[in-house]
């Protein structure tokens, strides 16, 4: 009974503080200048570096948010394969369905973080040249999931639009 008495007393309390002085809300100062002022930087969709530009997002995304972007200069990754454009995402279209992080192919094929996300790509330090050069095994459940998509009528319908 004691410990129900003091939880409770606890949580009044808690909740108290929360109503009259919105403890554990408020936005720090700096934060709160940099919203006021219209310079928050939004967050990276797409790792440029170690995107391979082969475009999978692009026709993965049912919606059409994902644009391929030319990029000002070629980069080679490896022996026979340059990538030219990389994904733009447009966060108005996106549904966060998160196909175009399940396509990547660093995603798909290698398990390691896809460059692709609708809400932020966070760090990806994948070294393409490398992971490029290793055979791929696809598991059948990954085989069973495109082959899925791809089947699909409605999304099959959407892309001849």
């Amino acid at each position: 009974m004691k410990d129900f008495i003091r939880i409770f007393l606890e949580g009044t309390i808690t909740n108290i503080k929360r109503i009259l002085f919105a403890s554990d809300r408020v936005t720090d100062m700096e934060l709160r200048n940099k919203i006021l002022e219209g310079k928050i930087v939004p967050t990276d969709k797409v790792a440029e570096v170690s995107c391979i530009g082969c475009g999978g997002c692009a026709n993965a995304c049912p919606t059409k948010a994902i644009t391929m972007v030319k990029l000002p200069e070629p980069v080679k990754l490896m022996e026979g394969l340059i990538k030219d454009r990389i994904p733009q995402l447009d966060s108005y279209k996106c549904v966060n369905c998160y196909y175009c992080h399940d396509f990547c192919p660093l995603y798909a094929l290698f398990g390691e973080a896809g460059t692709i996300h609708p809400n932020d790509v966070g760090i990806v330090d994948s070294d393409i040249s490398q992971l490029l050069k290793q055979p791929v095994k696809i598991s059948d459940d990954k085989i069973a999931f495109i082959s899925q998509y791809l089947s699909n009528s409605a999304i099959l319908k959407k892309r001849k639009e």
